[in-house]
């Protein structure tokens, strides 16, 4: 360490030895201005941190060697006037940067007169976000802004999962700018602020008292504190005369009080009992040898001087605030340049007016000191001091405090690198950055009222005001919302889930009924949902389904039933006649199936035909056979039997066949002579879509912009309806006659629909899953408990209850497994079909490969002359069954006698190639004696 600081003397006074070659005279002195307020939480700390600071610079030969900062104060006295007077006369002075203001609404003035001075200014309490507009180009932060703030204030309502919170607010610059960042980082979270309880400064308790009143009349049971630290307390002794300290609340507070709990030392038991579970945050400085140095000079000092208040946060970035304009000083001075003023021109004293404007200078190296500060680099008390293009520090950071006993406990961090977290900041920066939902973490918290259990964060607001539900008063489906006399007068199955839903929460919700609609037709539920959205009603209840676009504007309930679309469709008593049993199967099913019979019993017969007599006799016989074989397995009433075994396999299969078709024909054939038929030909939504025919809808609901915007259905082609008398005529008249062909509507009102009209019925199957909830204002609490309570009443029953007391079930029953009974095609039976014409195929293969290896067998065994004998005669004759006399093949003779071996019986063939055999061994046995004899 001791080489360093002489090498940073070294290269001073090299720079000192530089300019004095040049020329350059340094600067004896150096005047510096600061602005704050002597006697505030802030200012104390900061007022000897910023002289102890300046002593440290004086004393430390490498910045400023051979020049002496010196320091210009100026009291503000806590207003915004008398700031800016002072901010005035400071300039009169002839400084190059101000090391202030501590306001913010100050800085707001100040700024624009450095503008034109060319002043630079350096503030370590002003966080009004606001201020680093590019409108003041000369005003930089070496503290920590509130834009930052309010993200690390976002964070905590996310982590805790709040949706609404109330500000309280001092309404000025420094107020109005950290609320309007709030609102904004809280939106980006699907948050937002519900009540601005915006205090005025300088407010008596009474003021304060009916702000704090008002705030208490609102759900919102999260408090976020923005105020100045020397009033602040106040807010919370009005808040515990309130009752507002107690279980159920959360108060989340910004710096300023952090600021006076480290300021006032061991607190007040009384004062400490009001702040009981407040999470605070601070500025996070790391901790280091150098911070706990400058602790220990402060507090010696502090007690040297008589100063009662404790060191803060603020005192630390005013004292690294000193350092940063010294060392920009230095490099300023170190580069040749030289502080001189000039006039300006356009301020000269007024006849009459006892203003000296003609004494405030332009600093002529304003842009070249205001560049140096931009680019400081160093490490102080507050850790990492750099600037990014916002004039802002880079690396902003807050610890998290939890207030409780007498004094605070550190819960986490956040930082603008990982969010919230556990660990420390230093230990993050060097790893990689993490800000994802799972990576948030605090520790546990303990809130007012001692207790750890989160705090739901809302209530219902006690405004006197009930909670605004629009109520659809329609025509038709009175089961479900029915609008009496009065809009007190409120009944049905969805408003009875309401109420009973109501009833569950651990909290009264008055309510009000507000009707919507004349009662002649369906008033429209998307400008009812619409009208929640703009704040016209609070709620919805009625049966609005949860669609898409309803969600994005409101938010709904869990569903409390189950609403899909359905078809419905007029039916009618089939008319049977006398050739009814042809019905069931269509033409092409008949002409193949009968060819399969024929089939079928030509293999059976070519299979049977050499080893079955049943299966031999005349051609006309034999044919007759076929026919008769073929058919009477319809009714299992085959006299042949089968002998072979490709025959009996054959057989089998052709069985099962036969028993699928004769089932199949039986259940069409009384499907066709008992049920209903559907009088339009719809059986489904594919077949509803692809027709031209009209669809009846429900008025007002969704169903219309679904079938336009889903199925492309053209709008030509809807018909709205609105009570259930339009529907019924609708669908009697038909397309034909104006009607329509079917009605698409949810399953609940087709259900009420079919209780009382039995010659319409639903077909084709439920085409979407939507339900029926209750819906209320984005991000309401109340949708979440009413969610809980309609589960409640779902797992005691009660839910099945209410629907098993207005919705009847239907009469006519809503099976469609009845209606329009199709004819049975070729389609249905195909895959059965061809598989048994492969098994024929495939027995015919094996028994032709049989044949010829037979045929074979016989051809090769024939002797090689024709025998003399009487024995000769014989085998002669049988042979003359098989074939004509001519010479004997060899090998495979012509088709016409494998024709003829085919059509032999198998028994005699055996015979020939037996006795053939024994010929043979008998000639040789004679020659072999001939032989021996010779």
């Amino acid at each position: 360490m001791g080489a360093g600081r002489l090498l940073v003397l070294c290269l001073a006074l090299c720079a000192a030895a530089a300019a004095a070659q040049r020329g350059i005279r340094r600067p004896r002195t150096v005047s510096v201005g600061a602005l704050f307020t002597y006697e505030s939480t802030i200012g104390r700390a900061a007022r000897l941190a910023i002289e102890l600071a300046v002593d440290d610079v004086n004393a430390d030969r490498t910045v400023l060697a051979g020049t002496t900062l010196n320091l210009i104060s100026q009291d503000t006295n806590c207003s915004g006037f008398l700031g800016t007077i002072e901010a005035l006369q400071l300039m009169e002075k002839n400084v190059v940067a101000v090391i202030g203001p501590q306001s913010s609404g100050i800085g707001h003035v100040i700024s624009h007169v450095v503008n034109e001075l060319h002043v630079p200014l350096l503030s370590f309490a002003a966080t009004d976000p606001t201020l680093s507009a590019s409108e003041y180009p000369y005003f930089l932060r070496s503290t920590i802004s509130d834009y930052f703030q309010m993200h690390a204030v976002a964070s905590i309502i996310d982590y805790f999962q709040w949706k609404e919170v109330t500000a309280i607010f001092v309404d000025d610059d420094y107020g109005r700018g950290g609320v309007s960042v709030l609102g904004d980082a809280l939106g980006a979270k699907r948050a937002r602020i519900s009540h601005k309880a915006a205090i005025p400064p300088n407010s008596d308790t009474d003021l304060i008292n009916d702000v704090l009143f008002r705030a208490n009349m609102m759900e919102s049971r999260v408090f976020v504190v923005h105020v100045n630290p020397d009033a602040g307390m106040r807010i919370f002794a009005i808040a515990n005369k309130l009752q507002m300290m107690g279980t159920g609340y959360v108060w989340i507070v910004t710096d300023w009080l952090a600021a006076v709990l480290d300021s006032s030392g061991p607190g007040d038991p009384k004062a400490m009992s009001y702040i009981q579970g407040l999470i605070v945050l601070r500025q996070h400085t790391p901790d280091s040898d150098a911070k706990r140095k400058f602790v220990a000079k402060w507090n010696n000092a502090a007690n040297n001087r008589s100063i009662a208040s404790g060191m803060n946060s603020y005192g630390f970035y005013a004292y690294d605030s000193v350092w940063v304009v010294a060392r920009a000083i230095n490099e300023y001075l170190n580069s040749g340049q030289q502080i001189t003023f000039s006039a300006d021109p356009r301020l000269h004293n007024s006849n009459g007016s006892s203003l000296r404007l003609s004494k405030l200078k332009i600093f002529d190296g304003g842009d070249q000191l205001l560049q140096q500060l931009l680019l400081t680099n160093m490490t102080g008390l507050t850790g990492l001091v750099q600037f990014n293009a916002d004039r802002n520090l880079v690396r902003p950071a807050y610890d998290i405090l939890n207030v409780g006993g007498t004094g605070s406990r550190l819960i986490g961090h956040w930082s603008n690198y990982s969010g919230l977290s556990v660990s420390s900041p230093e230990i993050l920066y060097r790893k990689p950055p993490n800000t994802s939902t799972s990576a948030q973490q605090l520790h546990s918290v303990v809130w007012p009222g001692d207790t750890t259990t989160k705090p739901r964060g809302w209530v219902f607001p006690n405004n006197g005001q009930p909670l605004r539900v629009g109520v659809p008063n329609k025509p038709s489906f009175r089961e479900l919302v029915s609008v009496g006399k009065g809009p007190d007068n409120v009944t049905g199955y969805s408003v009875d889930i309401f109420n009973a839903a109501i009833k569950l929460l651990p909290y009264p919700v008055p309510c009000q009924f507000i009707t919507i609609g004349d009662g002649s037709k369906n008033p429209n539920y998307d400008d009812i949902i619409s009208r929640i959205a703009t704040n016209a009603l609070d709620a919805a209840v009625g049966d609005f389904a949860i669609v898409r676009n309803r969600t994005k504007i409101a938010e709904f309930t869990q569903p409390y039933i189950e609403a899909g679309l359905v078809i419905v469709a007029p039916v009618r008593k089939a008319n049977s006649n006398a050739w009814a049993f042809f019905k069931p199967f269509t033409l092409e099913m008949w002409c193949v199936t009968g060819t399969l019979f024929i089939f079928v019993g030509v293999v059976v017969w070519i299979l049977e035909h050499r080893s079955n007599e049943e299966f031999r006799g005349s051609p006309r016989r034999q044919i007759l056979t076929i026919f008769w074989f073929s058919f009477s397995t319809m009714f299992f009433a085959h006299r042949e039997n089968t002998v072979s075994a490709l025959g009996r396999f054959v057989l089998i299969i052709w069985l099962f066949v036969v028993l699928i078709i004769n089932s199949s024909y039986t259940a069409s054939l009384t499907s066709i002579l008992t049920v209903q038929q559907l009088a339009t030909g719809i059986t489904g939504l594919d077949n509803l879509v692809a027709s031209a025919l009209p669809i009846g809808y429900p008025a007002g609901k969704f169903v219309r912009n679904y079938l336009i915007d889903e199925l492309n259905i053209p709008e030509s082609r809807l018909v709205p309806l609105s009570t259930v008398e339009e529907y019924a005529n609708a669908l009697n008249r038909g397309p034909k006659d104006g009607g329509v062909a079917a009605v698409v509507d949810e399953m609940p009102c087709v259900e009420i629909f079919l209780s009382t009209h039995c010659n319409f019925r639903i077909v084709g199957q439920e085409f979407t899953k939507e339900g029926w909830g209750f819906a209320f204002q984005r991000d309401s609490p109340l949708a979440a408990d009413l969610s809980t309570a309609i589960l409640q009443l779902s797992e005691s029953g009660q839910l099945q209850r209410i629907h098993d007391e207005w919705l009847t079930d239907p009469t006519c029953g809503d099976d469609d497994s009845g209606l329009g009974a199709v004819r049975l095609g070729l389609g249905s039976f195909w895959g059965l079909f061809l598989l048994c014409a492969l098994i024929c195929v495939f027995a015919l293969m094996v028994y032709f490969a049989r044949i010829c290896w037979q045929y074979s067998r016989y051809s090769s065994s024939e002797p090689p002359s024709e025998p003399s004998d009487s024995a000769a005669a014989v085998t002669t004759a049988t042979i003359a069954q098989i074939r004509p006399e001519k010479p004997k093949p060899t090998r495979l003779g012509s088709f016409k006698e494998l024709i003829q071996f085919a059509d032999t019986k198998e028994e005699e063939i055996k015979k020939v190639m037996k006795r053939r055999l024994s010929e043979k061994d008998t000639r040789a046995t004679g020659s072999a004696h001939s032989v021996s004899s010779a």
